[in-house]
């Protein structure tokens, strides 16, 4: 029995934002994973980043799939990539596992990404494809958010939490599943076509370019958030409770989720330049907070920089959405996330790799920095040259 399209794009919505949920899970639980396998803060960053193998192998291999041969034979074989991952994570027994889990995580959020986009967007009418951009863009941020909240709650106040938060993840996959599994394919066959390169068409990279050097920044924070945030709060911060691991990293993306709820306020040529220059006053807060060490203004540097993220992440979504063709919305889409993507996961492993050498407080601060002065160049850029003369 097929859903409706309306309940079809609340399937696909609860799908997406579960399968973000599942990514960021082992967020909190990195202390412990540490304590049980015995590794140092750099192989952290490293377990953080096999996840980028997997999205951009994903990306590349299967993001524009969907335009050819429908969006539900890409977004099954991605909610039973984060199927195994749980599994994976919830039998895990060394550190080749914990790899392991987290390359099959990265395929689950690579092939769900630009396809989920695309297929809310599909599911709606043309005059609401504003929606769909909004809807996708927010079970995106808070799903990625709601994941470290769930596993520090967990973890902190439930026994084995190793193995029972990947039992929750795995209760709320199985009804994503079925739900996209009944969902209406919005590919026809009428509307198939060969499949088309993962390429961007001329006539959108200007907005793509624009989009995509806003939304690099802004992922770099997010990863850094997400991966290097517990030994942060820990050795820089002395916050050794893991709820409160998870409350903060769910406090940035939801600040993100704030901004984008706030972009019907500007236009997109406001919007991209005027998120880039939050979070570059963000990004400043953030390296003062881990500097001078008061965990109330990295809060505060977080939200900031959260909602500038959001603010410029949902401008370049809608304007690349909006001005690419149905049959080539999804490898677009997934083209920019796959840039969007190398920002929230490689970057982590210099920060890493710098801590070994200069410590954990020098490396985080020096790259809260370079995330300002990146912003910076971006929001000048846009100010010089703003999206809507690139859309023209």
């Amino acid at each position: 029995m097929a859903l409706s399209r309306k309940a079809g794009f609340v399937a696909v919505a609860y799908a997406f934002g579960v399968t973000m949920l599942s990514t960021t899970l082992p967020t909190p639980l990195y202390p412990l994973y540490r304590g049980a396998f015995g590794f140092s803060e750099l192989t952290v960053t490293l377990v953080y980043a096999a996840y980028a193998v997997g999205v951009l192998a994903a990306l590349v291999a299967f993001g524009n799939v969907s335009d050819a041969v429908g969006r539900r034979r890409v977004l099954l074989p991605g909610l039973a990539a984060a199927l195994l991952s749980a599994v994976v994570f919830l039998t895990a027994a060394d550190l080749p596992m914990l790899f392991v889990g987290r390359v099959l995580s990265g395929l689950a959020a690579g092939l769900f990404t630009g396809t989920a986009t695309a297929t809310l967007v599909d599911l709606v009418p043309d005059r609401d494809r504003a929606l769909g951009s909004l809807v996708a863009t927010l079970v995106n941020m808070g799903g990625l958010g709601v994941g470290p909240l769930l596993a520090g709650v967990l973890a902190e106040y439930v026994g084995a939490p190793l193995r029972v938060t990947f039992v929750v993840d795995l209760m709320l996959l199985v009804p994503a599943f079925i739900g996209v599994l009944l969902a209406p394919e919005t590919v026809t066959e009428t509307s198939r076509s060969r499949r088309p390169p993962l390429a961007v068409p001329r006539q959108v990279r200007a907005v793509f370019g624009q989009a995509a050097l806003t939304g690099f920044a802004g992922f770099v924070v997010l990863g850094t958030f997400t991966a290097v945030s517990p030994a942060a709060l820990s050795q820089l911060l002395h916050q050794h409770n893991l709820a409160v691991v998870g409350v903060v990293v769910f406090v940035v993306f939801a600040a993100s989720t704030a901004g984008q709820l706030a972009l019907p306020l500007f236009t997109t040529r406001v919007g991209l330049p005027a998120g880039a220059a939050t979070l570059t006053l963000g990004a400043t807060l953030i390296a003062a907070a881990l500097w001078r060490e008061p965990l109330a203004l990295l809060i505060v540097g977080g939200v900031v920089a959260g909602f500038g993220q959001g603010l410029g992440f949902r401008a370049g979504i809608a304007a690349v959405s909006t001005a690419v063709s149905a049959e080539r919305r999804a490898g677009v889409t997934s083209a920019l996330f796959a840039v969007l993507y190398i920002g929230i996961s490689v970057p982590v492993v210099g920060i890493g790799i710098a801590a070994q050498s200069a410590g954990l407080k020098t490396a985080s601060v020096g790259a809260a920095l370079a995330v300002a002065v990146l912003k910076l160049l971006a929001a000048t850029s846009l100010l010089v040259r703003p999206v809507a003369e690139a859309e023209r």
